[in-house]
C-alpha cells in the first residue's frame, strides 16, 4: 500500500533498542487494560518461560515515523504500555533488594542496565534521561514522574487512566515479587521474555496513511472500536487545515469531557444513539463508515463534537431515573424507572432527539407511551426489537425536523389488545432475579389498579411467592411432573407476599398456604383463598386469564386502542 514504509517482525528487545523512542499521540485513547488482559499476558509469559523454544505473538503495531528514530504509536499502545509497566514492576522489586542491602551493587547494575535498555536512555548530547515511551496527555505525567522514577504512587487526584496504570503496575509487582526471589532471577525474567515476545510492525510516513492502515486492519478483522476510528478521522480532518494549537486543545478538551463523563467503553454506544437521533438509523458496524462519508470539514468536526458534548448529560439522564434532570418530574422519573427495569435501550435515540426539541409536557407523554409500548411489545410479547427501532428512528427524525409527534406514529409497535391479552395469559417469569423484579412490578401495578393499594417494589418487605412451590414434586396437590413444569413459572401461579409469610408458607399445601395468604396486606393475594378453594393447572390458567384482562386496562394507550 502506498505510504507504508515497511512491514517487519520485531522482538520487544529490537523495538526498544538503538535509541528508538515511541510516543502515543495526545489524542489517542487512554490506557484501559484491566485484570483480564494483564492476566492473559502473564499466563502467556509463564507458558513461554516453561518452553525454551517457544515465542509469543503480540499482534500488530502501527507506527508513524519520518526519521526512523521517533515513532507515533497509532495502534498498539495498550500492549507497549503494559510491557513497560511489567518491566517497571520488576525494577521496583530490584530496588527493594538494593534498599535491603541484598547484593546492592550487583542489583543496582542490573536495575540500571534494564532501565536504560527498556525504559529510558541517556541522551549523548544533553546527558538528560529520556523515556523510550511517552504516553498520552492523561497518563504521561504520572508515568514519567512517579512510575518511571519508582516513587510512591499517589492515590488521590488521579484520573481514570492513571488509576489503571497504577493498578497494572501493582498487579504485576505482586506476582513478580512472589515468583522471583533474587536479583539474578528478576533480571533473567526480563532478559528472557524480551527475545520471545514479537510484534508485526507496520511503519507509515504520515497520518493519512496511518489512518488508511487503521481502516485496513479493521477490515481484516483486527477490530478497533468506532470511537478510535472516528477520533483519528476527526483529528486528521482538523490537522489537515494546519489549525492553531488552541483549536486542537479545544477539540481535545471537548473529547475528554465527553469520554470523562461516559467512560471509554460506553462512548461507542453513545455515539450511535446520538447519530441515530438525527439521522437514518445505522448499526454499530456501519457507524464509522457512515459518519466518515458525511463529516468532512473542520466546521462539521467542531459542530459534531460540541453537540456531542452538549447532549452527553441528557444521554446519561435518560438512563438514570434519579438524575437531577427529573427532580421536578415524578411522572417522567416513574416511566424511566419502568424502562430501566425492562432493560429497554431502543428508546435512547428517540429520547435524545425529543428532550432537546419538545416541550416538557410532550416529552413526558412520549416517555409514558414508550413505557407502555415496551411492556406490551418487549416484556410480555418478546417481539423483534429491530422493527421497534425503525419506528422509533422515524419518530426521532420527525421530532428533530418538526418539533412534534403524533401518538399514532407508534401504532405499528403497539401490540393490539387481543394479542396482548393472549400473550399475558400464557406468559412465564422464570425464577431469576431480574424476572422476579418484573413480576413484583406487575403485581404491584395490578394491586394499585384494583385495590388502590400502593406496594413499593423496591422494598424488601414483599417477595414473589410461587403458590405451587418451586421445588414441588408429584406429591404436592396432585400435580403431575408435566403439569409442574408447565405451571411453575406462569404469572397465574405467582403472587406478592410478605417475606416473613413467604418463608413460613414454604412448601406447605395449598390449603395450609391459604391461611398465610389471608394474613397478607396485599389484597390481590388476600383474595386468592376467596376465589379458589383448590389449586391446580386449570385454576392457575383461569387466574392468569383474569389478570390479563386487568393488564389490558392498565398498560393501555387509549388513542391506539382501535388502531
Amino acid at each position: 500500500m502506498k505510504g507504508i514504509q515497511g512491514t517487519s517482525n520485531k522482538t520487544y528487545r529490537q523495538l526498544m533498542g538503538n535509541g528508538l523512542r515511541y510516543e502515543i499521540p495526545k489524542f489517542q485513547r487512554d490506557y484501559t487494560w484491566e485484570i483480564e488482559q494483564w492476566d492473559d499476558l502473564w499466563q502467556d509469559i509463564q507458558a513461554l518461560l516453561s518452553d525454551n523454544d517457544s515465542e509469543h505473538y503480540m499482534g500488530y503495531l502501527v507506527l508513524q515515523t519520518s526519521n526512523n528514530k521517533e515513532f507515533q504509536v497509532i495502534d498498539g499502545q495498550q500492549r507497549l504500555t503494559t510491557m513497560s509497566l511489567l518491566i517497571l514492576a520488576t525494577l521496583s522489586c530490584l530496588n527493594e533488594l538494593i534498599e535491603m542491602g541484598n547484593e546492592s551493587e550487583k542489583n543496582l547494575k542490573r536495575k540500571d542496565s534494564l532501565l536504560n535498555s527498556y525504559i529510558g536512555y541517556i541522551d549523548p548530547v544533553t546527558l538528560i534521561s529520556n523515556n523510550k515511551l511517552k504516553l498520552n496527555r492523561n497518563g504521561d505525567d504520572y508515568y514519567k514522574h512517579h512510575l518511571v522514577l519508582l516513587k510512591d504512587l499517589p492515590l488521590k487526584n488521579t484520573n481514570a487512566s492513571e488509576k489503571h496504570l497504577r493498578e497494572c503496575f501493582k498487579w504485576y509487582y505482586d506476582r513478580i515479587k512472589k515468583t522471583y526471589e533474587n536479583g539474578e532471577r528478576l533480571a533473567g525474567f526480563i532478559e528472557n521474555i524480551v527475545d520471545k515476545l514479537f510484534f508485526t510492525v507496520i511503519e507509515v510516513t504520515d497520518q493519512v496513511n496511518a489512518f488508511k492502515v487503521f481502516e485496513t486492519l479493521n477490515a481484516r478483522g483486527v477490530q478497533l472500536s468506532s470511537s478510535d476510528l472516528l477520533k483519528n478521522h476527526l483529528f486528521s480532518i482538523v490537522d489537515e487545515t494546519k489549525p492553531h494549537i488552541s483549536e486542537i486543545e479545544e477539540l481535545e478538551n471537548l473529547w475528554n469531557k465527553i469520554v470523562g463523563k461516559l467512560g471509554e467503553e460506553k462512548f461507542e454506544d453513545y455515539l450511535r444513539y446520538y447519530w441515530n437521533s438525527y439521522n437514518k438509523s445505522v448499526g454499530k458496524k456501519d457507524l464509522f463508515k457512515t459518519m466518515k462519508s458525511i463529516i468532512k470539514s473542520k466546521k462539521q468536526v467542531f459542530d459534531l463534537i460540541r453537540d456531542l458534548n452538549d447532549a452527553t448529560d441528557v444521554y446519561l439522564a435518560i438512563q438514570n431515573p434519579e438524575d437531577r434532570f427529573w427532580k421536578d418530574e415524578p411522572e417522567i422519573r416513574k416511566s424511566l424507572q419502568e424502562l430501566k427495569l425492562f432493560r429497554i435501550k431502543q428508546t435512547y435515540s428517540l429520547f435524545l432527539s425529543a428532550f432537546r426539541k419538545l416541550e416538557i409536557d410532550a416529552f413526558r407523554k412520549l416517555v409514558e407511551i414508550c413505557s407502555v409500548i415496551s411492556f406490551r411489545y418487549n416484556v410480555i410479547g418478546g417481539l423483534n426489537p429491530k422493527n421497534q427501532e425503525a419506528v422509533y428512528n422515524a419518530v426521532a427524525l420527525k421530532i428533530a425536523e418538526m418539533k412534534n409527534f403524533a401518538v399514532k406514529d407508534f401504532q405499528s409497535v403497539y401490540v393490539r389488545d387481543e394479542n396482548f391479552e393472549n400473550d399475558f395469559s400464557t406468559k412465564e417469569f422464570k425464577s431469576i432475579t431480574h424476572n422476579l423484579k418484573i413480576a413484583k412490578y406487575v403485581f404491584s401495578k395490578i394491586e394499585r389498579y384494583l385495590h388502590h393499594n400502593d406496594i413499593d417494589i423496591e422494598s424488601d418487605l414483599f417477595s414473589i411467592e410461587h403458590i405451587l412451590p418451586e421445588s414441588a414434586d408429584a406429591t404436592w396437590g396432585g400435580f403431575t411432573d408435566e403439569e409442574i413444569n408447565r405451571s411453575m413459572d406462569r404469572i397465574g401461579n405467582l403472587t406478592l407476599l410478605e417475606k416473613k409469610l413467604n418463608r413460613e408458607a414454604g412448601q406447605k399445601t395449598y390449603s395450609e398456604k391459604m391461611t398465610f395468604f389471608q394474613k397478607s396486606n396485599c389484597k390481590l393475594t388476600k383474595s386468592i383463598p376467596e376465589e379458589f378453594n383448590a389449586w391446580n393447572e386449570d385454576k392457575i390458567a383461569a387466574r392468569q386469564r383474569e389478570l390479563a384482562k386487568h393488564a389490558k386496562s392498565i398498560w393501555k394507550i387509549q388513542e391506539l386502542v382501535n388502531g
